[in-house]
């Protein structure tokens, strides 16, 4: 922890004395641009190990890039830092424009746009403020990597006027080194899934098990598969899959797997929490997810998807119009995400056509046959010896047509059940009436 304080400790101390030359430069003399690099270099810091460090090195920051981070992280760090920027203008009674700034809801200090770093790097130097100006580009690292955001909410108004701020991530990391995944909440309406469960524990048709392993292979390699064979001009970065087929056949599960074969989070986007009907909210929500997971290694999985990605209608009223604006918005964006999208639902004829032509693949999970739910009830129970002897499993699987997500609800009623009656094995008629439960749920009997 001394590592990351000394080396913050001189960082500030460098930023401040960047800050009083602009002022002395700026307000005191003939707003002259003196070379604020030449007049206040950065301190070394090529020894420490600190996270700030580590991350000046990793991206190989030049003098404008390290002061902007330093811009933005300071309102975290010593948000006192700022308080000269709160300068007022005597004869206008408002802050200067070249300044910029803004007041947060809460926070009385001084927070940061665009605008105060070009005024800190450039001053009145139109030929340098152009050039503070590519550092907000979209193809620049702190965008691109999501290190900062650029938060700029009011059409027609200058760029510069975005807000600065310092992406949650980095913060996290920069404050004490660890790279913390997002939590779920009402800005990140998504969930981390996990699974204890491994390829063994899935049991599926060799078909849909090749197109499993087709996209295993292009997440592993993806950039050597585009340039290898000259594909990175025509072809998108990015993977999109449907997975379909009736409830409970391994679509959730699978997707799980594929993140943990290839070291990649996986996570579920809650569309309770995503679709609004009030307009424009549905399209800001999945904004925010798509945002965040940005030029991340993440795997993004939509369930029961055709709840939000349906088929357009006719338009006969305003609220038509709306539905389908979204689903435009959502093509757009599933289309230039870089990452992989996998929608799952159980009915493919609700997805709209125009999602389906721009899927690399679709896969079709089915029922398991007999064969596959035998393995499937082997596979449930991990002591065999607290299975009585009369259990069937042949006899069962050739009999009743469950798919894998009812055979777990079967295997937890008829464990609950055996305890209930003070048993230490497990009898097949609690699996049968375990059975006769799920069976129901469906409509069917035994």
């Amino acid at each position: 922890m001394n590592d990351i304080t000394d080396c913050l400790e001189r960082e500030i101390t460098w930023f401040t004395q960047v800050c009083n030359a602009r002022f002395d430069a700026y307000f005191k003399a003939d707003h002259s641009a003196p070379d604020i690099e030449i007049l206040c270099p950065p301190p070394d810091i090529s020894a420490s190990d600190s996270p700030y460090a580590q991350l000046v090195r990793e991206c190989n920051m030049s003098f404008a890039e390290r002061l902007v981070l330093m811009l933005a992280f300071m309102p975290h760090l010593r948000p006192q830092v700022l308080d000269l920027f709160l300068l007022q203008n005597a004869s206008l009674g408002r802050g200067y424009s070249e300044i910029g700034g803004w007041r947060g809801k809460i926070h009385s200090g001084f927070l940061p746009t665009c605008e105060t770093a070009a005024f800190l790097l450039a001053g009145a130097d139109l030929a340098q403020r152009f050039k503070v100006a590519t550092l907000f580009k979209d193809e620049h690292f702190f965008t691109r990597s999501g290190m900062l955001k650029f938060d700029h909410q009011a059409s027609g108004e200058p760029q510069l006027g975005s807000a600065l701020m310092l992406s949650n991530e980095y913060l996290q990391r920069l404050s004490d080194g660890e790279v913390h995944k997002p939590d779920f909440s009402a800005n990140f309406p998504a969930k981390l899934m996990q699974t204890k469960l491994d390829w063994a524990d899935l049991v599926l048709n060799p078909e849909v098990m090749e197109e499993i392993d087709h996209i295993v292979t292009w997440l592993r390699q993806p950039q050597h598969i585009l340039q290898a064979w000259g594909l990175d001009k025509a072809i998108k970065p990015g993977y999109r899959t449907l997975f379909y087929g009736p409830p409970g056949t391994g679509k959730t599960l699978t997707a799980s797997l594929i993140g943990k074969a290839v070291g990649a989070d996986v996570y579920r986007i809650d569309l309770s929490m995503v679709v609004s009907k009030y307009i424009g909210e549905t399209e800001k929500n999945l904004a925010n997810v798509f945002d965040q997971a940005q030029n991340k290694n993440w795997i993004l999985f939509f369930d029961e998807a055709d709840s939000l990605f349906g088929k357009r209608t006719q338009t006969s009223n305003s609220n038509d119009r709306h539905a389908n604006q979204e689903v435009s918005y959502l093509l757009q964006r599933v289309e230039d995400f870089p990452g992989v999208v996998i929608l799952a639902t159980n009915l493919k004829a609700n997805i709209d056509q125009a999602f389906s032509r721009r899927f690399q693949s679709e896969v079709y999970f089915a029922m398991p046959d007999v064969e596959q739910r035998k393995r499937l009830w082997r596979g449930l129970f991990s002591n065999p010896e607290r299975i009585a002897g009369d259990v069937d499993f042949q006899k069962i699987a050739e009999k009743y047509e469950l798919a894998g997500g009812a055979l777990l609800n079967v295997a937890r009623y008829a464990a609950i059940r055996a305890l209930k009656n003070g048993r230490a094995l497990i009898v097949q008629d609690d699996l049968i009436v375990g059975i006769g439960r799920e069976l129901i749920k469906d409509g069917k009997t035994l």
